[in-house]
């Protein structure tokens, strides 16, 4: 028994010994891992500010300059419509037709009002009654005469200017209700919309708002018709920013007397900033986050690579512009070797 007892033990100091024998050699392996870092070989270049032709694009749909929903005041009996979808109408032209009779009746009442006011003219011109029945019965006539004229645009409904029927809501004997159309979400017999020219809305950076001028030109392209680009000019600019989105609205018109482009368009409108201080970089410099749209790049500092994040610009063939508060002239930037760069690194530069 005192035999097993001595072998058991010494089996147990073995086993300790292994153990810590092992925990000795991962320490030592750990402290050689987290050993001095590898200098990495890169090549850098000078920033140094470029003049460049700046261009901003964003994308925006096309509108019609003006859209109208047309319908009378009051529910009624549809009684014509004179235009389907897709006709082409004229200022002032008559496009729908409403039940006439209140408008008869009011009429009616305004001609008889007419001559009892022109026989009272007649009476009160000599003096002979007294000016208050004469006050009263002119405020009656100029109200049915208001009445009458309220009616009738409300019964003939016409066209404020030229353009297309873009929506058909309603057939000729049907009621109109005044509830919105689905398509529009608003009450509507007709929609009108002008195309000879067009609009676009356009939300811009807040960096640009000093740049941005009212009457300045812009360009206009469209999928649909690749390699054509359409002259616009910057007609308003909205006076507030969107705090959420950081941009501001700009009104681009374009003339389309060809009626090539139509509203609803995906289009892309570029702006012409002129001539501005950039720094434009080797495209390869300039690296990005795997599984994010994120990029940086590494400028060499004291001997050591430092991680900066930009922004990417326009591009120029295999140069890219970038921004960076981070940046400034004399930094140099690592354009050679970067991909195998940790922010901290150190480096070696290398003609």
């Amino acid at each position: 028994m005192i035999r097993k007892s001595v072998l058991l033990s010494a089996m147990v100091l073995i086993i300790l010994s292994a153990c810590s024998g092992g925990k000795e050699k991962t320490t030592g392996m750990e402290k050689a891992a987290s050993g001095p870092s590898k200098t990495e070989i890169v090549k850098v270049m000078q920033l140094e500010m470029q003049k460049i032709s700046h261009a901003v694009e964003y994308t925006a749909t096309l509108q019609g300059y003006e859209e109208v929903h047309l319908a009378p005041a009051a529910p009624g009996r549809i009684e014509a419509i004179y235009v389907e979808e897709g006709s082409r109408v004229s200022p002032g032209q008559v496009l729908v037709q409403m039940d006439r009779t209140q408008l008869h009746q009011a009429e009616i009442q305004m001609r008889t009002l007419a001559t009892d006011f022109a026989r009272l003219d007649t009476l009160q011109k000599v003096g002979s009654i007294p000016q208050q029945q004469y006050d009263q019965l002119k405020a009656q006539y100029e109200i049915a005469r208001s009445n009458v004229e309220f009616l009738t645009g409300n019964t003939r409904l016409k066209a404020p200017f030229s353009g297309i029927i873009s929506g058909k809501y309603f057939e000729a004997g049907e009621m109109y209700s005044g509830a919105p159309v689905a398509p529009v979400g608003k009450a509507a017999i007709l929609s009108l919309v002008q195309i000879d020219r067009l609009k676009v809305i356009v939300p811009v950076s807040e960096k640009y708002y000093p740049q941005i001028q009212t009457g300045m030109n812009a360009k206009i392209s469209v999928d649909i018709y690749p390699g054509q680009e359409f002259s616009g000019k910057v007609v308003r600019i909205f006076p507030t920013i969107d705090p959420a989105s950081h941009t501001f609205s700009v009104e681009v018109v374009t003339p389309n007397s060809s009626a090539i482009l139509r509203p609803g368009m995906f289009a892309r409108v570029s702006f012409d900033l002129g001539e501005v201080d950039a720094v434009v970089l080797p495209a390869l410099a300039v690296l990005k986050m795997q599984g994010s749209n994120e990029r940086y790049l590494f400028v060499e500092k004291d001997g050591k690579a430092e991680r900066i994040p930009v922004s990417i610009g326009a591009r120029f063939d295999d140069r890219i512009e970038v921004i960076s508060d981070l940046l400034k002239p004399g930094d140099r930037v690592i354009v050679s070797g970067q991909s195998r760069l940790l922010h901290g690194v150190p480096v070696q530069v290398v003609p």
